[in-house]
């Protein structure tokens, strides 16, 4: 395929995002009762900076479920400042080479683990599932420089438009940004400005310039097209072997680009108790301040009266056949039915979202077991939702993570994650969780045929029982021994074994008595 002209390339933009602005309303309504400080509807276009985000919510159970959802994902997937995952062997590689390349892939895990904490992955990685939470969640990620090797951004997807290939796999990715001038030649070093574009900068180098990134797949050639454009000026080109763009779903609809997160479905609750708090604080203020009725009796002007302390209001009359010229307006509503609404109503809402489970801050420490349990509970209730994040976001992750290093020389070679040469292997608590049935069975097994006498335990392979335990909890290829290690070692044993058998007699052997 050859490459794409501009003109081309703006017809896919227009295209992509004529077909996201069918989401609006509904994306437009999450962000705005529940994210509305990374709320860019309504606001980017017009340059809001600065504006306030928060008139319209009257509530904020949405916004700390949310806030929730994204913290209890980042924990159980991504945990800060640990090892989530970990390299592993593929089928290819033949059973009498995989110890050797397990402990080569450890040093390799390692090492990326090194050069992630060196980043703000965990800064984005929290706004990453935000976004999740409403349904799609991007990332953008580049080379960095010595100090950060990586860099991670976090995209909003409200600057960003999609396009689906085969198998409902994401291969092209649009985004509007807006740049000062100054600043596009020093983050794209080969940029080239055409005339026009030069000559902006140079009078207002501040100005903020509209720029069009396009990262477009040719799959007759197998490789990303990279287009950054100003207008119908193409400015920067590049072909890429790997996608920067990490686009993942919660869940997705057949047919549909755009994921569908925890709060489309909590959004009719999010919406109702919103308005219904709403008239609460407003019923409230009416029963604080009142409402009253004035005669039109040609005394009383109600346009000069002022409802304050201490306040004299001139009236004809305060009672008599007529009535009074001021009389208060009964108040209607019941405060305690609306209480029972918004209760029911936030736990609807917080059981959407997975904020059920946490236990409140009052009790007592928590055992292994009960965390344990509710990890499992998490996994369960996430449903699909988690082998979709693992296939979305971690393996892709982790193959862009390692594609940068390799362009970096951070690694001695490049690896290829394609779960026949190397598989990544979540190892977070969640993924855990979900090893924890196996491990049960296993070790249930082990008991019962102990307890069947030697027979039992004869039938019990120990290496591949210690392997396999060691693979399900995620522990390091170094912390075991080779089978050269146990051959030594088991020899060693045995020779000091016979040492002891020689020493022994000569030890316990008694003196002769005395003549």
């Amino acid at each position: 395929m050859k490459k794409l002209k501009p003109e081309q390339v703006l017809k896919r933009v227009e295209k992509a995002e004529s077909r996201k602005e069918e989401w609006r309303s509904i994306f437009e309504d999450c962000y705005k009762y529940a994210l509305p400080q990374r709320n860019l509807y309504g606001q980017y276009e017009g340059g809001g900076h600065g504006r306030s985000k928060m008139d319209d919510v009257f509530d904020s159970t949405a916004i700390n479920s949310t806030q929730r959802f994204a913290n209890r994902l980042q924990s159980a997937l991504f945990p800060p400042y640990r090892n989530w995952c970990t390299l592993k062997a593929g089928d290819q590689i033949p059973p009498e080479q995989r110890d050797g390349v397990a402990r080569a892939l450890d040093i390799y895990n390692e090492r990326m683990f090194s050069v992630i904490r060196q980043t703000n992955f965990d800064l984005a990685m929290s706004e990453f599932l935000l976004d999740l939470a409403v349904g799609t969640a991007i990332m953008l990620i580049q080379p960095g420089d010595e100090i950060t090797p990586v860099r991670f951004e976090a995209v909003p997807q409200f600057l960003v438009s999609l396009e689906e290939g085969p198998y409902g796999k994401i291969d092209n990715v649009y985004r509007r940004l807006r740049l000062k001038g100054e600043a596009i030649k020093q983050q794209w070093t080969d940029a080239k400005f055409p005339p026009a574009l030069k000559d902006k900068i140079k009078a207002d180098p501040m100005e903020d310039i509209d720029l069009i990134e396009a990262t477009i797949y040719l799959p007759e050639d197998d490789y990303w097209c990279y287009h950054l454009l100003w207008k119908k000026e193409e400015i920067v080109y590049r072909e890429l072997k790997t996608s920067p763009w990490i686009v993942a779903r919660y869940i997705k609809a057949a047919g549909e680009i755009y994921g569908r997160g925890p709060l489309l479905n909590a959004l009719p609750d999010i919406k109702t108790i919103n308005h219904t708090k709403k008239m609460l604080l407003q019923n409230a203020s009416i029963a604080i301040s009142g409402m009253y009725t004035a005669a039109d009796d040609g005394v009383l002007n109600p346009s000069t009266i002022r409802i304050q302390p201490g306040a004299i209001i001139p009236v004809a009359r305060n009672g008599g056949p007529q009535g009074a010229s001021l009389a208060p307006l009964p108040r209607s509503g019941d405060f305690n039915l609306a209480q029972i609404v918004i209760q029911d109503l936030s736990m609807g809402i917080k059981k959407i979202m997975l904020d059920d489970t946490m236990p409140p801050d009052s009790m007592s420490a928590r055992s292994a077991t009960e965390v344990n349990m509710r990890m499992q509970e998490l996994a369960s209730n996430m449903g699909a939702a988690f082998g979709r994040l693992i296939t979305e976001a971690m393996i892709p992750i982790v193959s862009r993570i390692l594609f940068v290093m390799d362009q970096q020389n951070l690694i001695d070679m490049p690896l290829r994650v394609d779960g026949q040469e190397v598989k990544v292997v979540p190892v977070s608590p969640l993924a855990k969780a979900q090893a924890t049935e196996e491990l049960t069975a296993v070790l249930q097994f082990t008991q019962m045929a102990g307890s069947l006498g030697p027979s039992g335990i004869l039938s019990i392979n120990q290496e591949e029982m210690i392997a396999f335990v060691a693979d399900r909890l995620g522990v390091p290829q170094k912390v075991l021994n080779t089978p050269a290690q146990k051959a030594e070692q088991m020899l060693l044993a045995q020779q000091q074994m016979e040492t002891m058998a020689q020493q022994a007699p000569t030890e316990a052997a008694p003196e002769p008595p005395a003549a």
